[in-house]
C-alpha cells in the first residue's frame, strides 16, 4: 500500500471515531430502556409483562402487588414493598432471575433498574 493512501486514511478514522464518540454521549441519556421484559404475577393471579421499561426513574405495579417477579431486561433492579421505590425490605434481582414471595410475605409494589 502507498504511504499517500495511509496518511489519508489517518484523518478519516480519526473524524469517524471522534463522530462516533459525539453521538453516543450525546444520546445516552435520552430514552434508555432496560433492553427486555419484566414479567410479574399479581396478588390475583394474573401475569403482567412490561416490555423494555425505562432505565430512570420508579416503576409502580399492579396496586394489589405482585408474589412473582421475573427479570428478563439486561440490567439488574431492584423490587420494594411501596409504591413509591421507598422504604425496607428492598430486594436486588439481577437479569435473568425470578423472585418468588414466601406465603404471608407482604407483594412487590414498585422496582427501579440499576444502571
Amino acid at each position: 500500500m502507498p504511504a499517500i493512501d495511509q496518511r489519508r486514511r489517518h484523518p478519516g478514522i480519526a473524524a469517524v471515531t471522534a463522530l462516533l464518540a459525539l453521538t453516543i454521549t450525546g444520546c445516552s441519556g435520552l430514552g434508555r430502556t432496560a433492553v427486555g421484559p419484566v414479567t410479574y404475577t399479581t396478588e390475583r393471579d394474573a401475569e403482567v409483562t412490561l416490555q423494555s421499561p425505562p432505565v430512570r426513574g420508579c416503576h409502580r405495579l399492579d396496586p394489589a402487588g405482585a408474589k412473582a417477579v421475573t427479570n428478563g431486561t439486561l440490567v439488574d433492579i431492584v423490587l420494594y414493598r411501596t409504591p413509591d421505590c421507598t422504604g425496607p425490605g428492598a430486594t436486588y434481582l439481577a437479569t435473568t432471575f425470578t423472585d418468588v414471595n414466601g406465603s404471608g410475605a407482604l407483594p412487590w409494589r414498585s422496582f427501579r433498574t440499576i444502571h
